[in-house]
């Protein structure tokens, strides 16, 4: 296979890689197959390319976005599960982006106990995160991902050349996925991007850049699969995301409010004495970059309501993953909650050194 590959020691392979070798891909299992799919017209047509290397596998074509990623929605797939006779030894492939990767993936969780499923990842924040670690899960009207359990993929497909088909705002929105992998990593990862940010994205290297993100979040997932201690540094930024996307009713999206919650997070460092302001600065210039938010209308008290519903919390108390430096990050961190209050008054206006950018 032509692509990149790895597994970093979580039992699976990740392919970074072109449609064309999915087949392959696919033909390691000689189980009976069946696709699922998001109903968006232009993910359905990649599925259906994936259902032919599958020996024309049924596609089924499921209607998604943040707002239907609920226990309802769950429930018609695996309805759908077990009209087609689907057995313990399917394979089930899910094709779409981070909501498909999270909703297929529990329902295959949870259908008889657990059956295989792989991904084609067909969006950047996919690619690059969802797909990737073994998170599944699905959305309450208390917050988001609430419900949910680990199932291991048997594959992770990253469709490189449908990253073509994705609108420009579509691509920032994965991009702050990639920018806090870069924070995490450092160094010439971070690097790379503030080189690559004065191209257009259709010049970028793009198998490299995923393969670069991909790298960091399966090393700290080999570390600590469950979530027991250093995969929280994966969290960076989506404490305060979380919150802000389920207090605007998730009509700011996820890539949005990652953008936010980093530069949220980066002003909590700055208050406790743990980042500096010129490294905080270096985050928001590649963010602008990108042309991703700062700001946000959403009140300050209906996000932090929306925080403290995260799962991270311990005790009744809200835990922040906060950068020290780029490529150094501090997870398990509790602050003051004047603190955090103050932090999102700050995200209702931009920042002084970038007002002239806009």
């Amino acid at each position: 296979m032509s692509g990149t590959e790895t597994n970093y020691d979580l039992g699976y392979p990740i392919v970074v890689g072109a449609a064309s070798e999915f087949a392959e891909f696919a033909s390691q299992f000689d189980r009976p197959a069946l696709v699922l799919t998001d109903a968006d017209p232009t993910v359905r047509r990649i599925a259906r390319a994936a259902a032919r290397a599958m020996h024309r596998a049924p596609v089924i074509p499921v209607p998604l976005g943040e707002r239907r990623k609920r226990l309802v929605t769950v429930e018609r797939v695996l309805d759908e599960l077990a009209a087609r006779g689907v057995e313990r030894d399917a394979l089930v492939v899910g094709v779409g982006g981070g909501v498909a990767s999270d909703l297929f993936g529990f329902a295959c969780a949870t259908y008889m106990r657990g059956i295989r499923y792989a991904h084609v990842a067909t969006t950047l924040v996919a690619m690059v995160d969802a797909a990737i670690g073994a998170k599944t899960g699905v959305n309450l009207r208390a917050g988001k991902n609430l419900v949910g359990s680990f199932h291991d993929p048997a594959g992770v497909f990253c469709d490189v050349t449908a990253l073509r088909t994705l609108t420009r705002s579509a691509m920032r929105e994965g991009m702050s996925e990639i920018v806090k992998a870069a924070i995490i990593e450092g160094g010439d990862f971070f690097a790379s991007l503030e080189e690559l940010s004065g191209h257009r994205f259709a010049a970028w290297p793009w198998e490299q850049v995923i393969a670069g993100a991909v790298k960091v979040k399966t090393m700290v997932v080999a570390d600590d699969r469950l979530e027991a201690g250093r995969r929280e540094t994966l969290n960076l930024g989506h404490t305060f995301a979380h919150g802000i996307e389920r207090a605007s009713d998730f009509k700011v999206p996820h890539g949005s409010a990652v953008a936010l919650g980093l530069r949220a997070a980066g002003l909590l460092a700055l208050q406790t004495g743990r980042f500096s302001r010129d490294e905080h600065l270096r985050v928001l210039t590649l963010l602008a970059l990108f042309g991703l938010p700062f700001d946000t209308a959403v009140e300050p008290n209906e996000i932090l309501a929306a925080m403290r519903h995260d799962k991270k919390r311990r005790g009744g108390r809200l835990r922040f993953t906060l950068p020290r430096a780029i490529g150094d990050v501090e997870y398990g961190v509790e602050v003051p909650l004047t603190s955090v209050r103050a932090v999102l008054r700050r995200l209702r206006e931009l920042p002084e050194p970038l007002l002239a950018r806009r």
